[in-house]
């Protein structure tokens, strides 16, 4: 069986190291297949970069997704996830829901951590629209994004988790979900200096696609054709584009 890991920013130093945490978890049998987007923001971190990042993801699994029996969107924000969902035959997981789903298991509120301070905003909409608002107590922002704090872990840590303490502290969250691919292989590290349970997007995202493996899923309800100009000829299929 292969997992698809798609990574919609265009770092692969990224791409690399979530493939290597995905794979470690993953059960014998199955081979985790980590691409990355071809075009697009080396990290995304404002609604510029996402939107452009939505399509790089969408263009990704339409050059790589043949054979996958499951696909893990592999940023925290889930750009495409609804678009990839429409067009792929096979579950595909987004971290923000994947994450949100373990945090439920401690009652209670959980509440977000995560690097670009322009992510706040953005992540209360996607919050919003899918409808886990009311489960978060607090989203906390730290200066440097995902990009930043994957090339210097050991420097982001403390900050970090300073994040982690003072938001648990201020609202009672029971849980904080530490969200970015950038940032996977942190969260039992913070989780020694917080006080609540530290989860990892990615680990979550990877446990949720690891239970989807095997899963008949009937894709959403199909669209009219897409007739394109100027993506790609793998997406252009993807889209149903008529010859």
């Amino acid at each position: 069986m292969r997992l698809l890991v798609i990574n919609p920013n265009t770092t692969q130093s990224i791409t690399d190291t979530v493939s290597r945490a995905v794979g470690g978890m993953v059960p014998a049998g199955v081979e985790v297949k980590a691409v990355t987007a071809s075009f697009g923001p080396r990290y995304i971190a404002s609604r510029s970069a996402f939107a452009v990042a939505s399509h790089g993801a969408l263009d990704a699994y339409a050059t790589h997704g043949a054979g996958a029996d499951v696909v893990l969107l592999a940023c925290f924000g889930d750009p495409g996830l609804d678009a990839l969902r429409e067009i792929s035959p096979v579950p595909v997981i987004g971290l923000v829901e994947a994450a949100a789903a373990e945090a439920a298991a401690h009652g209670g509120a959980f509440a977000i951590v995560t690097g670009g301070a322009l992510w706040g905003p953005m992540l209360e909409e996607t919050l919003r629209a899918r409808g886990l608002a009311d489960r978060c107590a607090a989203i906390r922002t730290v200066a440097p994004n995902g990009a930043a704090i994957a090339a210097d872990p050991d420097g982001a840590a403390d900050m970090l988790a300073t994040a982690c303490r003072n938001v648990v502290r201020e609202t009672g969250a029971r849980c904080v979900i530490l969200g970015g691919a950038g940032l996977v292989g942190l969260a039992a590290r913070i989780g020694k200096m917080s006080p609540a349970p530290v989860i990892c997007s990615v680990e979550a995202g990877a446990r949720a696609a690891i239970g989807k493996l095997g899963c008949a899923e009937t894709p959403e309800a199909r669209r009219e054709p897409v007739d394109c100009v100027g993506v790609s000829a793998a997406l252009a299929r993807a889209l149903g584009a008529r010859p």
